[in-house]
């Protein structure tokens, strides 16, 4: 009876668990590319991104939300918006080459900063999941939302990229009027004081518990919102300040080294950084694959590291195993840097307590 204890105890004790991704692939990654905020209308030859990326040759790249602007509850509608997007050359170049995974955002999803309320969330999924090729007997195919995760690599190199949903299981945001907005603001949202409001909803956060135990030697949190900059007013983790702290919380107990977060939704791209204790927390937006705003660049973040720039652009995270760092950078569409900030793994270590 000892020895059945102790076993039991072993294999149910949350520290001591062992978990897998849901996609499990030993092929190497070094450069990942990733973006947001595509309207398939307004791509110009003389100004499309995707070349820029294209050069980059990416191992992957990661559509992280606005993928296209469907904004319906009309299936066909919706089902005619994807195949825009099938239709730009750029986007088959890009498939062409890599292999391209994707979450949504809210124009993808459905309605503008839509949650949980959306009346055919089910319907999109099933539309989302067909468009980008999710194999028949994926396991996003048997849950509710579209949150997922992959492995890339083999032990010492592997790259663990977390896909999260924060649309499908989100309770609705009270919005602020417009006389309401402060200095400095562009959006409708405050941080909410209602520790029952949710952003990624029970299974979700259960789910992405075990996934943050997963051994990763370098682990990419994607958002379709901004992670750390709330004080423009825009759909963002801290309009839900409970929620942020959980994620923090989480990278803290199960020590996820080497973890950065990246972003879309606003329109612009910058460099956002968080201490987490010692830990310091990134997260790179990269927005505006088809369109920038120029008014929106200019709202405030005091998490900034550097500047932010309202062109066209794309994200880049190069990984180099053998100097033990990577760089997080984005790019516009002329291939130039827009951002570019070089980060040792020993900088993205929790101390051990």
């Amino acid at each position: 009876m000892k020895y059945t204890l102790i076993i039991l105890f072993i294999i149910t004790h949350p520290l001591l668990a062992q978990f897998s991704s849901d996609v499990v692939s030993e092929d190497p990654v070094t450069k990942i590319a990733f973006g947001s905020c595509n309207k398939p209308r307004l791509e110009r030859k003389h100004e499309s991104i995707y070349q820029a990326i294209l050069d980059q040759k990416p191992d992957l790249f990661l559509f992280i939300g606005d993928n296209i602007y469907g904004d319906t509850t009309d299936m066909k509608v919706f089902r005619k918006r994807y195949q825009a997007l099938a239709k730009m050359k750029g986007y088959r170049d890009l498939q062409a080459q890599t292999r391209v995974l994707a979450t949504w955002d809210d124009h993808d999803y459905g309605t503008n900063d839509g949650g949980k309320s959306y009346s055919k969330r089910k319907e999109s999924q099933q539309l989302f999941l067909d468009f980008f090729n999710e194999p028949k007997d994926s396991v996003r195919r048997t849950r509710p939302g579209i949150y997922t995760s992959y492995s890339f690599g083999r032990e010492g190199q592997v790259v663990q990229i977390i896909l999260l949903d924060t649309r499908y299981f989100r309770d609705e945001l009270p919005r602020i009027e417009e006389a309401e907005k402060k200095a400095g603001t562009v959006g409708w949202y405050q941080p909410t004081t209602d520790t029952s409001k949710t952003l990624l909803g029970a299974d979700q956060w259960k789910w992405l518990e075990q996934q943050l135990q997963v051994k990763a030697d370098v682990r990419i949190l994607a958002s379709s919102i901004q992670m750390l900059s709330y004080e423009k007013g825009m759909e963002n983790w801290g309009n839900v300040p409970h929620e942020q702290k959980r994620l923090f919380d989480l990278l803290k107990k199960y020590r996820a080294n080497h973890t950065v977060a990246i972003s879309g939704d606003v329109h612009f791209t910058e460099l956002s950084r968080v201490m987490i204790g010692d830990y310091p927390f990134y997260d790179l937006t990269s927005s505006g694959m088809t369109h920038a705003n120029r008014n929106w660049v200019q709202a405030k973040n005091s998490f900034r590291v550097g500047t932010s720039h309202a062109q066209l652009n794309a994200g880049l995270i190069e990984i180099d195993w053998k100097k033990s760092q990577l760089t997080l950078s984005s790019i516009n569409s002329k291939g130039q840097k827009l951002i570019e900030h070089l980060i040792s793994f020993g900088e993205l270590e929790f101390p051990v307590d």
